[in-house]
């Protein structure tokens, strides 16, 4: 039997949110721990979800498919040249990153 909960709709993956970027959909990035600098990087902890215009959020995960159950892990990115590296990747020129705790920065993608 396969039955898709409410949880599994309102969570994407790379793809499906490389997709509703396209589509007109913001792409936010939360700040789940205050990051810390080691060196030159800044490590910390973040997630990231789409906005779409009624306001349905999904949160990007690692992946779709359950293995087991409640198997479904939210995508967590622990550098900040991650979280650059992947909003670059989706097709974002620009990269806003928040650096406290709780705080949210959004981007949506520009069509010439």
């Amino acid at each position: 039997m396969n039955q898709t909960t409410d949880l599994e709709l309102n969570v994407t993956t790379e793809q499906g949110l490389r997709a509703l970027a396209e589509e007109g959909h913001t792409v936010e990035v939360l700040c789940k721990a205050d990051p810390e600098r080691k060196g030159p990087s800044w490590y910390g902890l973040w997630i990231m979800r789409t906005v779409g215009n009624g306001g349905q959020e999904k949160i990007l995960v690692t992946a779709r498919t359950r293995l087991t159950q409640n198997a479904i892990k939210v995508r967590e990115f622990k550098t900040a040249t991650g979280v650059i590296s992947f909003l670059v990747g989706v097709g974002f020129s620009q990269a806003s990153i928040p650096m406290k705790n709780g705080e949210t920065t959004s981007h949506r993608l520009v069509s010439d």
